[in-house]
């Protein structure tokens, strides 16, 4: 079994000032003097109160619970196991004395705990520092359980608290994209892994909870950056059989549809006891390159 080499990550920078943030005991300080405390769960939050638009950004700890449920129980291993195959490919095309990966919007951390352990997938040995960011804070309290091998990070994609050009590879996954954030942190040649749903999927779903579905579109729009270019599109179909109503309500309550469905719809889905359901899924990979202003 190959065992991967993972190391620290060390291009942690200052949300305030974007200097270098240095580690020390318990805590990461900059030459400037900004202190920012590892929680004893092992996170360390680089979200200053002016990046934030709430009190309380992203996931709720009830959201954040029904999507551990959810991914712990399989479901979207397929998705986790495609993705994993994506970025070792990736990885191994990027020639350097160590790599970066960078887990933009990891929520609770499941996507990432399945990379690590898919590392038997590798073809080489060279280092790899994994960081994992997520808006919501209890979303990272929950990813940080899973590893104490990865730098867990509150903070948000459109100000990655990272030094300019230190990450190798970003991978999102059904979060939100920042691709003027990622242009800050990305290596010239580095990779963006956007995994994201297609018209069809969770389509079964959409029909029940919307008065009028209609198909997902993917929110990918890196197509139109000048300095990204698409170098791989990959897709994904499976069938998913939900058995009993705490799994549908669970999958209802991670997507964003939570929000949107009508009245009716949830009325609905409160009587369900099984559900199957279509996935369907778009792996983009871009390669960053920019271009000289």
């Amino acid at each position: 079994m190959h065992v991967m080499n993972i190391i620290a990550a060390h291009n942690l920078a200052c949300p305030i000032d974007n200097l270098e943030l240095v580690k020390q005991e318990n805590h990461f300080r900059c030459a400037n003097g900004h202190c920012f405390d590892i929680a004893r769960q092992g996170y360390v939050n680089l979200l200053p109160v002016q990046h934030k638009k709430s009190k309380n950004p992203g996931d709720s700890k009830a959201m954040v619970q029904a999507r551990t449920r959810f991914l712990d129980a399989g479901f979207y291993q397929p998705i986790a196991q495609q993705l994993s195959d994506i970025i070792y490919q990736q990885l191994s095309c990027i020639s350097a004395q160590s790599h970066c990966v960078f887990d933009a919007g990891c929520g609770e951390g499941y996507y990432l705990q399945q990379v690590i352990a898919a590392a038997g997938k590798r073809d080489d040995d060279t280092p790899v520092a994994f960081a994992a960011m997520d808006i919501s804070k209890p979303a990272i309290i929950d990813a940080s359980k899973r590893s104490r091998q990865v730098s867990w990070i509150v903070g948000t994609n459109s100000q990655p608290p990272f030094l300019p050009q230190s990450v190798d590879l970003i991978f999102c996954v059904f979060g939100f994209q920042s691709f003027t954030g990622f242009k800050k942190v990305l290596k010239p040649g580095g990779k963006l892994i956007l995994v994201e749903p297609g018209s069809k999927h969770l389509q079964e779903l959409r029909a029940i909870i919307y008065a009028e579905p209609s198909a997902e579109k993917p929110m990918q729009q890196a197509d139109s950056e000048k300095d990204y270019s698409l170098i791989d599109t990959q897709t994904q179909q499976f069938e998913i059989h939900l058995n009993s109503n705490e799994q549908i309500r669970d999958l209802l309550s991670m997507t964003p549809h939570l929000f949107r469905a009508s009245s009716k719809g949830k009325a609905c889905i409160e009587n369900m006891d099984s559900l199957s359901l279509s996935t369907d899924i778009i792996f983009s990979v871009f390669e960053y390159n920019p271009t000289a202003s």
